[in-house]
């Protein structure tokens, strides 16, 4: 069973990351949401206090991950993972496109915490990494990836092109998913590490987006990009039988982070919707049946309802991955929940505000175009959804398309 009280370390924790979401990410959340690709200067001094935390044994950041041993001890454990997804909810509360452009936080670090070898995180641990896995000719499929990569003596060499790269110009490191040999199908994809500096990376070009404009989108191109043998993340082996679980491993720590950040948003908007329900004199109750209220209170309701749902779920799945249970089907259902609870959540509320909703006067509008990408990266709604199905009905990738 689950205590759903947090412990008093990470009550704290979560506290920092919401003071820091409502005292830095809240004020210049508009500023950064009109100034598309300016980075956010603010966000320096983050990067300071993530560093002091980080080495103190916090962490304010969203998406680091981390390893626990509690389950060596015979207890449960409240860990990285916990720890992170609590961070990435109070910081997306602020702006998650703020949260996603903190120094040394990126998706990467993540992956790097979730299948490096311990000599890999002593390396890695500290480094600032983005993610990169779609491509032009894929999104959701990740089994589908064509960046090939070779063994040339002590080098990798790295060829394809990468879209949607979260924090793609900015980091100082890109975890990018590529195949050692095509012939082996997805058990040959591994994740690489590759320096920003690495010879054959450039950035083509950033995308203007619907959302979190306050994080940069890139589209990465590696041509003969060279990177050390050893930057390759967990084993080189390519084992078939295992196929595309090493790489997959990612996802159970990643997408309950996502789903947590879809969490942060859809608090912040239904915590502004009730104050905006509030001024116009419609009461909430819930003592009183939602059919003897006012239509847009038992809305509210409903929505309070899908997004404690939500919470719970994510809860849940970052408490696994942190005592080391097998964590995929319930990572996917949060993201798939949370995913969809907050784009739900976020317009309805646009909806239930009217024009004042709809206008640049509060953050609604914004919120309502944020939590959209919340729903696709990391795996559309449609790619939780099958992975549900299969893990439920004990079917194959081949078995259930």
């Amino acid at each position: 069973m689950i205590n759903l009280e947090l412990p008093k370390k990470l009550k704290a924790s979560a506290n920092q990351a919401h003071q820091v979401a409502a005292q830095i990410f809240r004020p210049i959340s508009r500023k950064y949401d009109l100034a598309e690709h300016e980075y956010p200067v603010e966000l320096d001094t983050m990067a300071a206090m993530v560093e002091g935390l980080s080495d103190s044994g916090g962490d304010i950041g969203g998406a680091s991950g981390g390893r626990s041993d509690a389950s060596a001890k015979g207890g449960n454990a409240n860990g990285g993972n916990m720890s992170a997804l609590l961070n990435s909810l109070e910081t997306s509360w602020g702006d998650v496109g703020l949260m996603l452009s903190i120094p040394y936080q990126g998706l990467g670090n993540a992956a790097i915490a979730a299948v490096s070898t311990d000599e890999q995180l002593a390396r890695f641990g500290k480094v600032w990494a983005s993610m990169a896995i779609t491509e032009p000719s894929f999104g959701s499929d990740s089994a589908a990836v064509t960046t090939t990569a070779v063994l040339d003596g002590d080098e990798w060499v790295l060829n394809g092109e990468k879209i949607f790269v979260t924090a793609g110009e900015r980091s100082t490191h890109i975890v990018v998913w590529a195949s050692v040999d095509k012939s082996k199908g997805r058990a040959a994809i591994k994740s690489f590490v590759v320096p920003r500096d690495a010879p054959g990376l450039s950035v083509a070009r950033l995308e203007h987006k619907l959302g979190i404009k306050a994080s940069d989108t890139a589209v990465l191109l590696l041509q003969d990009c060279r990177i050390p043998a050893d930057n390759i993340l967990g084993s080189p082996e390519v084992n078939v039988e295992q196929g595309f679980a090493g790489v997959m491993q990612t996802f159970d720590n990643t997408r309950p982070l996502v789903a947590a950040m879809a969490v942060g948003v859809g608090r912040a908007a239904l915590e502004e919707l009730r104050g905006i329900l509030t001024e116009a004199g419609v009461e909430i109750s819930y003592d009183t049946p939602v059919y003897n209220q006012h239509a847009a209170a038992a809305e509210f309701i409903r929505l309070e309802a899908d997004w404690e749902a939500a919470y719970l779920l994510s809860l849940r799945a970052a408490w696994m991955a942190d005592n080391k249970k097998p964590n995929s089907l319930e990572a996917s259902m949060s993201k798939a929940k949370a995913g969809r609870t907050g784009t739900d959540v976020t317009l309805k509320a646009v909806e239930l505000a009217g024009t004042y909703g709809y206008s640049q006067r509060p953050l609604l509008e914004k919120w309502g175009r944020d939590s959209k990408i919340l729903d696709i990266f990391e795996g559309t709604q449609q790619i939780q959804q099958l992975i549900v199905a299969r893990r439920l009905l004990g079917k194959s990738s081949a078995e259930l398309k």
